[in-house]
């Protein structure tokens, strides 16, 4: 589904010269934002797509778990499939929780059918038949990922952060060989600015070799996102306030879900949940970083709280920590969002699908338009684009030197028509071989289409 209002810069013609050739390379970049986008003139424009909702996935109907089971995290260890969430339950008129809080855990091999595995680690009113992968500080929203720090030590290949049950108290580290067997990694917390009553993360970040966190504060009457790094993931650097372009919304943000995109991990993508006091509804919304502390956010949310069932309640639509590619899916995302907060005997998580590079993309309409790169350097000798064409829409495409001079014979007029929907297409001109001949030279690309989207490109080596 695509939403239907465009980004600040679309329907106008954008001038705004680069001083240097972006330096493009072989790089996949996705239309998340103006990087790109040297001018647009016609039916065309950055849009937000909202993900397909497939099955539920988890019913949290354990005795030791509950409606208000909460802070997913999704991720793939080898071809199995993890998630750990809170286990919690709240009286559905008082909304007083009704037993401890515990730490929980599933895993499946496809992504679509989960195991509750008897762990036999933590007793539940006298026996450990459960799931139960944690009891103690931090069972609020414990929140774990697997390290692929190469210098990770094996005890600590698996690493979460959490806080106790109130704002304060801090985030705590924690640590495990396996996933399962989890252990404080000191006594104290090693994040102590924010207000951590969130879905706090943390992930390795191979571009920088930093561990980067992002967790919950307070600011200027609303919950927002903070970040901070450690190279050891015990001392971190002060939090920082994430930015946003001027005129964007103040709003209350709580949770984040940010995370390296995998296919242009330059990128970082965020679904954080926006809550809205006068109601307590809840609604993911979708932001893309460049440098992990500005962001562009999109207003309109991604999961709408009248998708299905039982999503407009009382904090019923967390967008979960996770970005999954199911095995035979290649072409699609799966995410994963909560229902039924509160409303029941137990609370429900539902997955739903994006195209690959699908969040959002460069749309043209009906009446179609022409989209003007910025100047940049490429490597490669093929243009590479994962894109779409409604019918009678149409994708042409040109090459052209930094200043508009289209290059032979590279040019729309020989271009071959782009219809259909491929997520890898090469672009082909009639005689247009040896593309390769303006690698590392200051070019710009010209594209004309109509009822059509393109969600990424790249440039890369004749296979």
């Amino acid at each position: 589904m695509r939403l239907f209002a465009y980004l600040v810069l679309s329907l106008v013609s954008i001038s705004v010269w680069a001083d240097e050739p972006i330096s493009l390379g072989r790089r996949r970049e996705l239309f998340v934002d103006n990087f790109l986008v040297q001018s647009l003139n016609g039916d065309i424009g950055l849009v937000l797509h909202q993900p397909k909702p497939q099955e539920v996935i988890l019913v949290t109907d354990k005795p030791w778990e509950g409606n208000t089971c909460a802070y997913y995290t999704f991720f793939q260890d080898g071809e199995k499939f993890r998630v750990y969430y809170r286990g919690s339950h709240a009286d559905e008129k008082t909304q007083k929780s009704q037993h401890p809080e515990v730490t929980c855990y599933a895993e499946s091999t496809d992504g679509i059918h989960w195991t509750k595995p008897e762990l036999g680690l933590f007793d539940w009113e006298g026996s450990k038949a459960n799931n139960i992968v944690w009891r103690g500080v931090g069972t609020h929203n414990f929140t774990p990922f697997k390290d692929p720090n190469p210098n990770a030590p094996a005890k600590s290949r698996y690493k979460a952060l959490a806080s106790g049950s109130g704002v304060g108290n801090g985030l705590y580290a924690f640590q495990s060989p396996d996933g399962i067997h989890w252990e404080l990694v000191q006594e104290k917390p090693v994040i102590t600015k924010g207000a951590f009553d969130s879905q706090n993360l943390a992930f390795w970040d191979p571009n920088t070799g930093l561990y980067t966190d992002y967790h919950r504060t307070f600011t200027n009457g609303v919950r927002a996102i903070m970040t901070c790094t450690s190279e050891d993931f015990v001392n971190w650097t002060d939090p920082v306030l994430l930015t946003y372009p001027e005129g964007t919304p103040n709003e209350h943000l709580y949770t984040n879900a940010i995370r390296i995109y995998p296919r242009a991990p330059h990128i970082r993508i965020g679904f954080p949940t926006r809550y809205q006091p006068k109601n307590s509804q809840v609604e993911p919304i979708f932001m893309s970083s460049r440098d992990g502390l500005h962001f562009n956010r999109w207003n309109d949310p991604v999961i709408p709280i009248d998708a299905p069932e039982e999503r407009d309640g009382n904090r019923s639509n967390y967008m979960a920590n996770g970005l999954l590619q199911l095995p035979g899916s290649r072409d699609e995302w799966s995410v994963y969002a909560t229902e039924s907060y509160y409303d029941g005997p137990d609370s429900r998580v539902r997955r739903f699908t994006y195209r690959l590079d699908g969040f959002t993309s460069l749309h043209a309409g009906k009446e179609g338009g022409e989209f003007i790169s910025k100047p940049f350097v490429f490597e490669g000798d093929q243009l590479i684009l994962n894109y779409r064409a409604a019918a009678a829409g149409e994708v042409l495409v040109e090459l052209q030197l930094a200043d508009g001079t289209p290059v032979d014979p590279f040019t729309l007029d020989e271009c071959h028509r782009l219809t259909g929907d491929d997520i890898a297409q090469v672009v082909s001109w009639k005689q247009g071989d040896g593309l390769i001949r303006y690698a590392g030279k200051p070019v710009r690309l010209r594209i004309k289409m109509r009822n059509a989207d393109i969600y990424s490109l790249n440039f890369r080596l004749l296979e």
